[in-house]
């Protein structure tokens, strides 16, 4: 049998569906995110159109046409001094987890925030969720801060993890 490659392209209103459907698996069952509400298909219509609307990076992966995975960046703060750092938001369907997906979508969502202009980006990690600090210290992210006890979720406090990589050359 033939391995299925996977497919790495810019996100499309289409994919709402699916996305929600991800994220609400992690919302539901995980700690990465400490949302505790699943966002409906609408609110991820309108996540889609905000993101892609400032010209910053939205990617999904996809197999066979299924999207088993996303990717964003967005500008890490809302005032300007920040625009050229950003936050970068990754899940993987939670029956692809393990299989290096994460590892090229993220590395393609560093790609091409680096070509619009960002020069850091920062990985904000829930739950300081193990398999996400090793994704992202396989592709060059430092740990640089933890926040110790922020979220209360499945009956119990959970830090964040700050990460940081460098994705352009700092000035000197």
């Amino acid at each position: 049998m033939q391995p299925r490659e996977v497919q790495i392209r810019d996100v499309s209103p289409e994919d709402s569906a699916a996305i929600a459907d991800i994220y609400a698996h992690h919302v539901l069952h995980g700690t990465a995110s400490y949302d505790t509400d699943p966002p409906s298909e609408g609110d991820t219509v309108a996540k889609i159109a905000r993101i892609t609307g400032a010209g910053w990076p939205f990617l999904v992966a996809t197999i066979d046409g299924e999207v088993v995975a996303y990717a964003y960046a967005t500008q890490f703060r809302d005032r300007a001094a920040y625009r050229f750092t950003c936050e970068n938001s990754i899940y993987v369907h939670h029956d692809r987890l393990g299989r290096g997906i994460g590892k090229r979508l993220l590395e393609s969502l560093c790609q091409r925030s680096a070509a619009i202009g960002f020069r850091q980006m920062i990985a904000v990690i829930g739950g300081a969720e193990p398999a996400s600090i090793a994704l992202h210290r396989s592709l060059g992210f430092e740990e640089v801060g933890r926040l110790r006890s922020v979220g209360w979720k499945k009956e119990r406090w959970l830090d964040t993890v700050y990460m940081q990589r460098e994705l352009a050359a700092p000035d000197i």
